[in-house]
């Protein structure tokens, strides 16, 4: 072995940065990750499982969150190691975390690999735009934080008030017809089918108007017409992206709906409305109710 890599000579995590740096980490033994030890030091990415982080207790292991961690507002202060898709396996591994937990889209994913063959242990969620989401989000970091009792009380009171949440929504007379528009960027989109808005909608017993398609696309002012969308669902992040709530009713794709003559418009938070965390509950309700009111 080359001096320079000689781990005898070198503390265990620059040992161990510095051969996933050199490409032989593919090499390393399993054991390297140390999954059986207790986690220390936990870098959290994806707002949803920050939230859970903090739900349970576990925010002293936090050595770092993304940039999308904005709940509780502690969140806010904590060393940010940049936008979940866009991390950097140097800045993570100078962190010496134990472990990483994080939605299923964080990386890229060679940065994560690296981040595994340092022997970090790494826990990403799948996004499935459910309540069954939350639980596992809830579930991951409560073992990966050694909470699991904790995990376990707080999961038993999520189903508490999805239940109640579900029933109101089932026992509601009518379903709106909803819009919902994406605009953080300031270039509106709208929400189609297979995208964590349009599961929004759906629990939150509201019929989407886009489902033509997958995914988010611009929508023409005749395709916006022909949707005739009672409500229109928005970030509050995404109106003010937009200018205000005045400037947002003063487009002229938006003339020609019905939601237009009510100005029948809802926002939230967007971690709130889409993060699928712990207040996916309320999230739900929050908004099942808004659009029954602005539609009525």
């Amino acid at each position: 072995m080359h001096p320079q890599f000689a781990p005898q000579t070198w503390p265990r995590r620059q040992w161990l940065a510095a051969l996933a740096a050199s490409g032989m980490a593919a090499v390393w033994p399993a054991w390297a990750q140390q999954r059986g030890r207790p986690v220390r030091r936990l870098i959290s990415v994806g707002g949803a499982l920050t939230e859970v982080v903090y739900a349970l207790g576990a925010q002293s292991l936090l050595v770092a969150t993304d940039t999308t961690s904005l709940y509780p507002e502690a969140a806010t202060r904590t060393l940010k190691v940049g936008y979940l898709r866009q991390l950097s396996a140097e800045g993570l591994l100078s962190l010496q975390p134990d472990a990483l937990v994080g939605a299923a889209d964080a990386g890229p994913a060679v940065v994560l690999e690296q981040v595994r063959a340092a022997g970090v242990r790494v826990e990403l969620v799948p996004a499935q735009h459910s309540f069954e989401e939350v639980l596992r989000k809830v579930e991951t970091v409560g073992r990966v934080t050694g909470r699991e009792a904790q995990a376990a009380q707080l999961a038993q009171r999520l189903q508490q008030e999805w239940a109640q949440v579900s029933r109101q929504v089932a026992q509601a007379s009518r379903r709106p017809r909803a819009l919902f528009i994406l605009s953080h960027n300031g270039s509106p989109m709208v929400a189609g089918t297979d995208t964590a808005a349009h599961a929004l909608l759906t629990l939150a017993g509201a019929d989407n108007v886009v489902t033509a398609f997958a995914g988010y696309r611009p929508l023409t002012a005749e395709a916006m017409a022909a949707a005739a969308p009672q409500v229109i669902i928005n970030s509050t992040q995404g109106i003010e992206a937009l200018g205000g709530v005045a400037a947002f009713w003063q487009r002229p794709e938006l003339a020609l709906t019905p939601a237009f003559a009510r100005k029948a418009l809802v926002t939230m938070e967007a971690s709130h409305l889409l993060g699928f965390g712990p207040r996916l509950p309320s999230a739900v309700q929050a908004l099942h109710r808004q659009m029954l009111q602005v539609t009525a």
